[in-house]
């Protein structure tokens, strides 16, 4: 018997309608996969069945009947949880508090040496070595999503609804993923599993929704579809040439790094970035990848010689980087890319307020910077006044880039492009990288997806360990390559 459903369920915010008669069921040990473009409806889905928003029309059921859920706790009470996209931890608390938060063990008096034992089980399931007592804001982000999926996992849920939970993490942490999806499968636990990696999603997935602008496109059982199915289905065209061809980079170097180094996470990295390249960076998640690049924009203290068109500068801060034309995209947009609560405008120009008046800002100047980027970078706002958080998530990158881009920089650090965003604003996104070292531009390209880092990359760098484990380039660039020289096992890799 059906566990939760949609029948017939429309959303309207305001006089816009954005789903449309959506019929969706969800049955006992199968995994439902919902796929669709950034902005197509699975969020508003999502937050109808977890109890956050009420449908404009239809109902939701629940074993058959109708049910109203007043608020998300009220859903969770009846089985339902939601691990949601954006982290929803409390960065003060510790791992055991925060899996416990609402419900803790203990009267007047909590019973922390229960809940830390509790937590200390949980994260052994899920074969984690976070200590319970470690504060959340000390946890790395794929730490912080096993947090939320062992914190979903404790509630014995009835109905899992999973918005994009393997986004962050390790190909080990997603092994762990699957693991734990086909165990609650077998205790008959229905699962909503909504993610952009479509090899995933042909992986798990029993049944498949395709939504595109609000409504069902495609419904499909396991097996019926493969990827390049499913992304055509999403996007209403079949995706060609979905990497743009590669150009051919001058030899003359935009940047040139030696000796770098950041205490206790990058020890003696030396490269050369040459104009018009786009440079990828693979390794393993706490391969230093990220810290490296944070050393080289000034967000973590670093020693180590950097040179920019042939001279030497000194970056301490993120304005020493911006003077020397060097730009950072951080790989966590929501927490420390964008301000979500506030507007469009506000945070495409924080980074370069010195442009736009000394004394009083000149708002003409900046609606007319954010008419600009809103073309340049596409980005799909139904009003210019709205916050940056109810942006899609691909519409929230598009943001980012344009403000990233504002300081028109000539070299650019890009870290995870793509995290969390369908394949039509993927293929947008690559097309603006190749276009950038078109121009002259120098990029350099920070994956956990090897498929990417290959397709966009002239050249590929290899992280293990804090180290330069080595490069590949033409048709060395291989997965095989790349996974060998990461994990210390490279041979003759290169």
């Amino acid at each position: 018997m059906t566990i939760l459903a949609l029948q017939d369920v429309s959303k309207s915010f305001g006089p816009i309608e954005v789903l449309h008669d959506v019929d969706l069921a969800l049955e006992p040990g199968e995994v439902h996969a919902l796929i669709g473009e950034n902005g197509a409806g699975k969020s508003t889905i999502m937050k109808i069945l977890g109890g956050f928003l009420d449908p404009t029309k239809g109902q939701v059921l629940l074993d058959g009947r109708q049910v109203i859920f007043g608020s998300g706790p009220e859903a969770e009470a009846a089985g339902v949880v939601v691990i949601h996209q954006e982290f929803n931890l409390a960065s003060d608390l510790s791992v055991a508090a925060n899996l416990f938060l609402g419900r803790e063990i203990g009267g007047w008096r909590l019973d922390h040496a229960a809940m830390r034992k509790q937590t200390s089980e949980l994260l052994e399931r899920l074969h984690s070595p976070i200590a319970p007592e470690t504060l959340i804001r000390d946890l790395s982000v794929p730490d912080r999503q096993m947090v939320e999926i062992g914190k979903a996992l404790s509630r014995n849920a009835r109905v899992l609804i999973m918005d994009e939970p393997s986004a962050v993490l390790t190909h080990r942490e997603v092994g762990t993923l699957y693991e734990q999806i086909d165990r609650l499968r077998v205790e008959g636990v229905a699962i909503l599993y909504c993610s952009h990696r479509l090899d995933e999603v042909a992986h798990l997935a029993d049944r498949i929704t395709v939504l595109r602008d609000g409504s069902v496109v495609r419904r499909a059982m396991r097996g019926e579809l493969d990827e390049d199915s499913m992304a055509a289905a999403m996007v209403g065209r079949e995706l060609q040439d979905f990497y743009p061809p590669k150009g051919q980079p001058s030899p003359e170097p935009a940047l040139e790094v030696s000796g770098l180094s950041v205490p206790g996470r990058v020890r003696d990295v030396g490269f050369t970035l040459r104009k018009g390249e786009v440079l990828g960076i693979a390794g393993l998640v706490g391969s230093g990848r990220t810290e490296l690049a944070e050393g080289l924009v000034g967000l973590r203290a670093a020693s180590g010689e950097i040179r920019v068109n042939g001279q030497p500068v000194a970056i301490s801060s993120l304005r020493d980087a911006f003077d020397a034309g060097l730009a950072y995209l951080t790989e966590d947009r929501k927490e420390a890319g964008l301000l979500l609560n506030k507007g469009l405008r506000e945070n495409l120009t924080l980074a370069t307020l010195e442009r736009f008046g000394k004394f009083r800002l000149d708002t003409v100047a900046e609606d007319a910077a954010l008419d600009k980027a809103t073309g340049d970078f596409d980005i799909r706002a139904p009003r210019r006044d709205m916050v940056a958080g109810k942006l899609s998530g691909g519409n929230q990158q598009k943001l980012l880039l344009a403000k990233t881009m504002l300081p028109d920089p000539q070299i650019i650090i890009i870290d995870e492009p793509t995290r969390g965003i369908d394949v039509g604003t993927k293929s947008q996104i690559y097309a603006f990288i190749r276009n950038l070292s078109a121009e002259g531009r120098s990029v350099i390209v920070i994956s956990s997806e090897m498929t990417e880092v290959i397709g966009l990359a002239d050249r590929v760098l290899v992280m293990r360990e804090g180290r330069l484990a080595g490069q590949v380039e033409g048709n060395a660039m291989t997965e095989d390559n790349i996974v060998r020289l990461a994990m210390g096992v490279a041979g003759e890799a290169a």
